[in-house]
């Protein structure tokens, strides 16, 4: 069921956006130097329009530089008297929230780890309740959908209609070139579920690495996201905190300059007709497949029946071993995805075997 919430578009507390949001700047703010000097460089690109800085950086083992604190936000205050900038960083408990609305920073993000727990969620969420503020809800660390919508349910229930989703990534479950697990589906699912929420993506975190930032930073665009995070600094090979991630302000310019913007329509009557041929071609082969497999479901259940009346295991694990086989072969002389097909069949088999356990199961 989708959850149409009364949220602001970015326009309406950014203005002069005339472009994808872009937001940019250092991953942790460590001199008032470094931090007006990246700022300086990254106000030349018009396409920036929010520079972004860590004040508290929540680090996964003590020991490791954990931020400035509080005194960053003093830098951040004189990067927006200086640049104009809006600026923003990340909050990760109610203390660190009243600090930053005490010093009039516009834009506050939720982080993946705190979006994790609730408690934190709310706690933030009572401290910014009758503000007009900015919040951004970074995903959870694992690809819950659930618990990234109760976050944002959780600030908007505070009064808040000026709230945009960070993509950035999940732990990865299986070896990965990147630092975070991007899984594309759950930020599918979570625009299906909440249709007018910005959704923007963080491409440094996904990441880990530079080389990688462009290819994930035109997926966002492709995917028809709204916006980048993107983690710039003046001299990255000296951060005090992901330094294989950033870029100079040089640099993301030319990421920039390569990029592709998508748009969800084009002015081009032409291009609608054709699109909905197509879309309707999609819709009707759609209609066939769900009839098609309501027709093997059918037979499932018959075969369910006889296993039970022959006293038979609803599991047979070489058939299945071979029907996998079987179907992979297929789909690759069919241009089909390896994963695709196995992802396919494997929930396949476990709907059929649940049927047939529910019939063995019967009175």
């Amino acid at each position: 069921m989708t959850l149409k919430l009364d949220i602001n578009p970015i326009k309406i507390w950014l203005p002069k956006l005339d472009n994808p949001l872009l937001i940019s700047g250092p991953c942790s703010l460590e001199t008032e130097k470094q931090a007006l000097d990246t700022a300086r460089l990254l106000a030349k690109d018009k396409r920036v329009f929010v520079y972004r800085g860590g004040v508290w950086k929540p680090r996964t083992r003590p020991g490791m530089f954990e931020g400035v604190g509080s005194v960053g936000l003093k830098w951040l205050q004189l990067v927006k008297q200086e640049t104009g900038f809006p600026v923003g960083t990340e909050v990760a408990n109610a203390q660190h929230t009243e600090e930053a609305l005490k010093a009039g920073l516009d834009v506050i993000w939720i982080g993946a780890r705190s979006t994790a727990s609730p408690f934190v969620v709310q706690e933030i969420a009572d401290v910014v309740k009758g503000s007009n503020a900015v919040v951004m809800v970074k995903n959870p660390v694992n690809p819950d959908v659930q618990l990234w919508m109760g976050a944002i349910e959780r600030v908007y229930q505070a009064g808040i209609k000026n709230i945009v989703a960070i993509h950035r990534g999940f732990t990865p479950f299986r070896e990965t070139k990147y630092r975070n697990y991007p899984n594309w589906q759950t930020v599918i699912e979570l625009r299906r579920l909440m249709p007018n929420l910005p959704i923007i993506c963080d491409p440094s975190h996904i990441a880990g690495k530079r080389e990688y930032l462009f290819e994930i930073s035109q997926k966002a665009f492709d995917m028809g996201l709204e916006g980048l995070m993107i983690e710039s600094h003046i001299d990255p090979s000296c951060a005090l905190s992901d330094a294989a991630q950033q870029l100079t302000p040089a640099d993301l310019a030319k990421l920039l300059d390569r990029l592709i913007i998508r748009h969800e329509s084009a002015n081009n009557p032409e291009f609608e007709n054709q699109l909905d041929v197509l879309r309707n071609r999609i819709d009707a082969i759609d209609v066939e497949l769900l009839e098609t497999l309501s027709s093997r479901m059918e037979i499932v259940k018959e075969i369910g029946r006889y296993k039970k009346e022959n006293n038979v295991t609803a599991l047979q694990i070489n058939r299945w071993a071979q029907l996998m086989d079987d179907r992979v072969n297929l789909g690759k002389k069919l241009d089909l995805n390896d994963t695709f097909v196995k992802i396919l069949f494997q929930l396949i088999h476990e709907d059929s075997v649940r049927m047939q356990t529910e019939i063995m199961d019967e009175g």
